[in-house]
């Protein structure tokens, strides 16, 4: 049954929803207005995913009812899309959100081709003129640029819009479904992990449309970050039902412990006051004069509403390191390292240490070559140059291709009694507990599981290595937000190193002292956190933008300068800000130039008069010239800025250079206006008119 209420776009209506025996959602209320930007959140397996089925209408609920306003459209973002395969390109799938569009496209073709067969054919001319209008309506003309342009934006370059879809992997193929749903521009999007396999400046493209987009929007996501910059108001699963903060995720943590603490001092208030009435019930109801106090007092009892004690669903189980070893003083050093693949380099003759103490992050586009440094440190991709092991060093690698490595007849259990760690069989189920291995699940086989789950398994072994140096590729990519907080919390005490690669910035933030990247083929290194490095590049980034704008001023004062001749003024922009504006003819400052005018019987030196034309024609290209490279400069940086542009490394690379160029080229060209423009002065000063 489908209602509207109000302002609403759709809602939950005292819904409850039952697989089998279990409860996921009981007696829930929940309206989503429009232009709202919710965070759903939960921990693993409550049911999140459960609730945007209901809204999706993809599953119905046991009672109550699922409201949707009239002609209401939804965009489902969800993991099991992957299955969906085609042999179109990326750039055909993304368009087939222009669904009529391209209905009318076709249209046009075949009316198009019937009026050349027959011109005369006036019901045609009608249907076709209807058809072009409609086209012009539905701005069908720039359906192409717009899908390209999204597409760009969520890392893909220009060479691979045309590749076809299923050559992708599962998530660079969830991007394309999502660039179709952004091009479809629902009325409510439902987005389950949009940002699980993305890079930094996908997310950060992502996060900037989705603040601007023209509906509302409910995310499921495991990322702190980006729902701190996203939402305005919280919706959390929790002992099945439906809790609601109106702020962002850093609110609802104040509040949520604040409601935990008001809710577990109003219980044991309760329970004392329980205890007291009790006591005087047991004591006095023997009594004849106080039998009908404490009968009194047993009906207040039995009508109190009872508060229920504050359930910890998860308990906050410490993740302990070992380390056996203390490394030397520098644990590992790669020197002239350079790695290719074909044409796409890597690093070329990069340089690169890693000390004792050092936790770092290895942050960037996908395609820098993340990974495969990753890999170079750990030895196990063969580069140019030389990597050098440090004394003592004993590393444990974490990545996804670790997953082929785990023995799929044992159980997850005998898996990490396996991997050496003296760990007893409660510690090490105690262990599991934080990876999402509760109960029973440690006894399954490793054949049966996931690959989120096995990735689990994975990383479980990598923090029971007891190695002293530790790399990390992605490894919160399949934890929820308590395991993650358990990891961050076990890192910042861990006393070891660390390099890992993630895209969870909130994760960055809290377990990285040092921050890399590979930046134009060299291992660039910032000593400081993440919200220090960002705070850098910003800083960086209004500089050159302040830059630009010094520029442009300047040009717009140049091209005011007019040289001449016959009493004309050259404007120049002096070093204070200021202008000096002097007059064509007697060298003078303008102020002074009746003053002193020129003597009318002077000497014409013709070639000194040649020389000035000479100049003043050289000096109106050079204005020219500077105006034309501060726009192209200017551009170029525009495109810096882009996050598209460092998803194609070639683009990226073409990109840098061109600006490098475009500078070098500004900075000779306005030295060279300060020469010309000097030597006008002296011309005039010494050439009558």
């Amino acid at each position: 049954m489908q209602k509207f209420r109000g302002n609403m776009l759709a809602g939950l209506q005292n819904v409850t929803f039952e697989f089998g025996a279990r409860v996921i959602v009981k007696d829930a209320t929940w309206h989503i207005q429009p232009n709202e930007r919710i965070g759903l959140i939960g921990y693993n397996g409550t049911g999140k995913s459960t609730l945007l089925k209901l809204f999706a209408g993809e599953l119905q609920p046991s009672e109550g009812t699922v409201e949707r306003s009239r002609n209401l459209t939804i965009g489902y973002l969800h993991q099991d899309l992957l299955s969906f395969d085609t042999h179109g390109s990326i750039l055909s799938v993304a368009m087939t959100a222009f669904e009529r569009v391209l209905q009318v496209e076709k249209e046009i073709d075949e009316l198009g081709k019937r009026l050349e067969k027959d011109p005369e054919n006036n019901a045609l001319l009608h249907q076709y003129s209807d058809a072009l209008h409609e086209m012009d309506t539905l701005d069908g003309y720039n359906i192409h640029h717009k899908t390209e342009e999204i597409l760009q934006g969520l890392g893909f370059a220009n060479a691979d819009l045309q590749r076809p879809f299923r050559e992708f992997s599962g998530g660079w193929r969830m991007r394309v479904l999502l660039a179709k749903m952004i091009l479809q521009a629902p009325d409510l999007l439902l987005l389950d992990e949009p940002t699980n396999h993305m890079d930094l400046p996908s997310i950060e493209w992502l996060e900037k449309y989705l603040q601007h987009y023209q509906g509302a929007v409910v995310i499921v996501s495991h990322d702190k970050y980006f729902l701190n910059r996203m939402v305005t108001k919280i919706v959390e699963l929790y002992q099945k039902e439906l809790h609601i903060y109106n702020g962002n995720y850093s609110f609802y943590e104040t509040e949520k412990q604040q409601r935990v603490e008001l809710q577990q001092r109003a219980f044991e208030n309760q329970q004392e006051y329980i205890r007291q009435q009790e006591r005087f019930i047991e004591r006095f109801r023997a009594k004849a004069s106080k039998a009908a106090a404490a009968q009194s007092a047993m009906k207040r009892l039995d009508k109190i509403e009872r508060i229920e004690d504050v359930e910890i669903e998860r308990p906050n189980i410490r993740i302990n390191f070992r380390v056996d070893k203390t490394p030397g003083r520098v644990l590992v050093t790669l020197k002239d390292a350079t790695k290719k693949f074909g044409n796409l380099s890597i690093v070329e003759h990069a340089h690169a240490e890693i000390d004792r103490g050092d936790k770092i992050a290895l942050i960037g586009a996908n395609g820098k070559g993340k990974s495969t440094l990753l890999r170079m440190i750990a030895g196990t991709e063969p580069f140019e140059g030389q990597r050098i092991w440090g004394h003592n060093v004993e590393a444990s690698f974490y990545a996804q291709h670790q997953l082929e490595a785990l023995n799929v007849n044992n159980t997850v259990l005998e898996e990490m009694q396996l991997c050496g760690s003296q760990k007893t069989e409660l510690e090490l189920r105690t262990l599991l507990g934080c990876f999402l291995f509760s109960g029973d699940d440690v006894e399954k086989k490793i054949k049966i599981l996931s690959g989120g789950e096995k990735a689990r398994v994975a990383l479980a072994k990598t923090i029971v290595s007891k190695a002293n140096f530790l790399l990390l590729d992605e490894p919160t990519n399949h934890l929820d937000m308590h395991s993650c907080d358990l990891l961050i919390e076990a890192l910042s005490k861990y006393e070891g190193s660390y390099l890992l690669v993630s895209h969870d910035r909130y994760f960055i933030s809290k377990t990285a002292n040092k921050i890399w990247e590979i930046d134009d083929h060299q291992i660039r290194e910032f000593k400081g956190d993440y919200e220090e490095w960002v705070g850098w590049k910003e800083r960086n980034l209004a500089a050159k933008q302040h830059s630009a704008v010094q520029a442009e001023a300047a040009v717009a004062k140049a091209a005011e300068a007019k040289v001449a001749g016959n009493g004309k003024t050259v404007t120049k922009a002096a070093g204070n800000g200021k202008t000096v504006t002097k007059v064509a003819g007697n060298g003078k400052d303008a102020g002074a130039a009746k003053a002193a005018p020129n003597a009318p019987n002077a000497p014409i030196d013709k070639e000194a008069k040649k020389e000035l034309q000479k100049q003043q024609r050289l000096f109106q290209q050079l204005e020219e010239k500077i105006a034309s490279l501060t726009k192209r400069k200017n551009e170029l940086e525009a495109s810096l800025s882009d996050p598209s542009t460092y998803s194609d490394k070639n683009k990226f690379v073409q990109t840098e250079a061109d600006y490098q160029k475009a500078a070098s080229e500004l900075e000779r060209s306005n030295q060279q206006y300060e020469q010309v423009f000097e030597k006008i002065m002296e011309l005039e000063k010494n050439t009558p008119s």
